[in-house]
């Protein structure tokens, strides 16, 4: 009896170790530092040589982050569904700690998933597009909606029609197979670098 308790004690502690370092592998991975390597998905640009947030997304499949020329692309990503779905962290500039609009830091990544964000404010993103612009802190999230327009909204209340959609107004209606009812592909890819 006693060599078969051992041997259960012992199972439970593997399995449990089992479980820690499955957790562990689930964990969010932190962001990456913006560097000059770092190009757009989208435009295909350098990411630095555009002001206003930035964004990056870090998939299960890939050892280097997807990076984006603005933080609405960074959500457009997550919402297309042709895009890679093994997302393991999303991560958006923190405005509220950017030096400037022009630098938005190389550093200061905020978890897109809570993040406070002001959309349709008079600030144009990396491309000269409507922008999505996070904030770790819902206080300056209001400030900056107050001095720029705009309103808050936080990850899950995202319209989907403002990130794929022009940004200033309502996307054209989904005909239910992935297209616009005009039957073109969407969202295509303008000649900006944006998601039209």
């Amino acid at each position: 009896m006693r060599i078969l308790a051992f041997a259960a004690i012992l199972f439970a502690a593997f399995a449990l170790t089992g479980c820690n370092d499955q957790k562990a592998a689930e964990a969010q991975p932190p962001p990456h530092e913006l560097t000059r390597q770092a190009m757009g998905h989208y435009c295909g640009m350098n990411v630095l040589e555009h002001p206003g947030p930035k964004g990056q997304i870090i998939l299960a499949s890939r050892l280097q982050p997807v990076w984006f020329s603005s933080a609405r692309d960074t959500l457009s990503f997550t919402m297309l569904p042709e895009e890679a779905k093994d997302i393991r962290a999303i991560y958006v500039s923190d405005m509220g700690k950017a030096p400037s609009w022009e630098e938005p830091g190389s550093a200061n990544w905020i978890d897109a998933r809570k993040a406070s964000f002001v959309i349709g404010s008079r600030m144009k993103g990396g491309m000269g597009a409507d922008e999505a612009v996070p904030f770790s802190e819902r206080g300056a999230a209001e400030k900056f909606a107050s001095e720029n327009g705009g309103r808050v909204v936080a990850f899950p209340e995202m319209p989907k029609d403002y990130i794929l959609g022009s940004g200033a107004g309502p996307a054209e209606p989904d005909d239910g197979e992935g297209g616009r009812d005009n039957g073109q592909a969407a969202p295509a890819v303008s000649k900006a670098g944006h998601l039209d």
